[in-house]
């Protein structure tokens, strides 16, 4: 860039400081849905397991629902038991591993947005003080 350091150029250079600040934050608010995603489909497939307890083939089909149940498939099998009060209780469990994953990326996504804001904040500070050693 040339001037001075009074010109239009170096305003937008600053502004594209700080609108990189806001992809950051743009970018975030992808991840952080993410935990409730999972939580919905995992709540779906809960269902679908609770109506293959029932039924005559409950042990391949709920095996068959592996994919969909992730970590909550190795708390329903072997099927056994009181079915309908184990996936509650696998129910329960999901919702409070899933919140706290949420609370994790919640984090993150601040910190993303407070590191960035601060790094733009400095890279715009030293710019703006190499332009007035240069003048």
């Amino acid at each position: 860039m040339q001037g001075d350091g009074s010109g239009g150029s170096w305003t937008a250079f600053l502004a594209m400081v700080f609108v990189v600040v806001g992809l950051a934050g743009m970018f975030g608010t992808y991840a952080a849905p993410a935990p409730l995603v999972r939580a919905v489909e995992r709540e779906g497939a809960l269902d679908e397991a609770l109506a293959a307890a029932h039924r005559p083939d409950a042990q391949a089909a709920i095996e068959a629902l592996r994919p969909k149940l992730a970590e909550s498939a190795d708390a329903l099998l072997p099927v056994g038991g009181d079915m309908d009060a184990r996936i509650a209780a696998e129910r329960r469990a999901m919702r409070t591993r899933l919140l706290a994953e949420a609370g994790a990326a919640t984090t993150r996504v601040r910190w993303i947005i407070g590191v960035v804001t601060l790094m733009g904040f400095a890279m715009a500070t030293a710019i703006l003080h190499a332009a007035r050693v240069r003048r």
